[in-house]
């Protein structure tokens, strides 16, 4: 196995030297070329040569100004497109299981779930990353409380670890402020959440978890069609207008032959602090036959829970104790083996063969 590069802090001997590692496009107002200031969060909708590609962070880790000189490594691109070649980090990398966390809707709870999931998995004493690819609205930054910038080198980036240890990537540990608009375009996008899988150092890890952003258009298109997709999970609320927009996630997931693990409904229900007494705010939950309906195992409901809205603005996630999935992750990592070894040719299940489990 080829090992990772040292890591490196990127450092800049001029304002007009470009910062190594992720390739972010800077991109001048287009009203004045000659200007001195690159807009950081605009990207141009395509590159001369056709190929669309994210090029050179603008912020530099010493706190100087963002480079003025932007240079776009087309050839590069190209060059491995054409023979195929994987770079250093998906050869160095070994992944286990890739599952996404999809809904089709906003705001029913996809980063959540994901964030559970994640924090369940390594409870379970699993080695676990998250891949944010919801690039215009990234959640699990604040989650986790993290906001360290990733390491980097020429040969890639390294994700920034949780404080139990989970690896996670998100555009938001790039930006100079985590309230700073990416105002991309879809190729843009769609080519940085590829990056995020091809460049970056995520080393050995039982799952990683890939939080989607709401629809069924290019980030989810580009994760089912360029990553090694096992499963999905589906999340829902208990609403009818919120589940007949999560069953067009269904129906794409159907269309692109991307097996569906189960769905979470989320928002389910809530306890009392004065009576204990459980209240529907939505209506009675019918999750189990929601997803009967869309023809997907049902895995659990989750509460409407103060401290867990608590816990993620504070960053703690990790530290919320009553989490609801830890009680189904042997259900869990049952069901992603099964899938993954129904749909390896022969039958020999690579999760086995990474984790020794069978």
């Amino acid at each position: 196995m080829i090992g990772p590069p040292k890591k490196s802090e990127p450092t800049f001997s001029a304002v007009n030297k470009p910062a190594p590692g992720i390739d972010f496009v800077a991109m001048r107002d287009p009203r004045d070329r000659a200007a001195d200031t690159p807009i950081n969060t605009v990207g141009r909708p395509f590159l001369s040569s056709g190929v669309t590609r994210v090029s050179e962070i603008l912020l530099s880790t010493t706190g100087g100004p963002a480079p003025t000189t932007v240079k776009y490594p087309e050839e590069r691109m190209q060059d491995n497109q054409v023979t195929g070649q994987p770079t250093l980090a998906e050869q160095s990398n070994e992944v286990a299981h890739v599952v996404g966390v999809m809904s089709g809707k906003g705001g029913v709870g996809k980063s959540l779930v994901a964030g559970l999931l994640a924090c369940a998995l390594r409870m379970s004493g699993r080695e676990v990353g998250i891949l944010d690819a919801d690039i215009t609205g990234p959640s699990i930054p604040k989650m986790f409380g993290i906001a360290e910038r990733p390491d980097m080198s020429e040969l890639g980036i390294f994700p920034v670890a949780t404080r139990t240890g989970i690896r996670t990537i998100s555009i938001n540990l790039f930006l100079e402020k985590p309230g700073d608009s990416v105002i991309w375009r879809g190729p843009i996008i769609s080519n940085t959440v590829k990056q995020f899988w091809q460049e970056v150092f995520w080393g050995k890890l039982d799952y990683l978890l890939v939080d989607l952003p709401p629809g069924t258009a290019d980030v989810p298109l580009t994760v089912m069609q360029s990553l090694p997709l096992d499963c999905v999970v589906i999340v829902t609320s208990p609403q009818d207008l919120a589940a007949m927009v999560v069953r067009k996630a269904v129906d794409m997931c159907a269309k692109m032959k991307t097996p569906v693990l189960g769905m979470v409904q989320n928002m389910a229900w809530l306890k009392c602090d004065n009576c204990g007494e459980i209240v529907y705010p939505f209506g009675k939950s019918a999750g189990e036959q929601v997803a009967r309906d869309m023809g997907i195992p049902h895995l659990l409901d989750l509460p409407i829970d103060p401290e867990i809205s608590a816990r993620c603005d504070a960053g703690t996630i990790e530290d919320y104790s009553p989490n609801p999935i830890v009680d189904k992750i042997d259900l869990f990592e049952n069901a992603v083996a099964a899938i993954q070894h129904t749909r390896k040719p022969g039958g020999e299940c690579n999760a086995c063969n990474a984790s020794g489990r069978q």
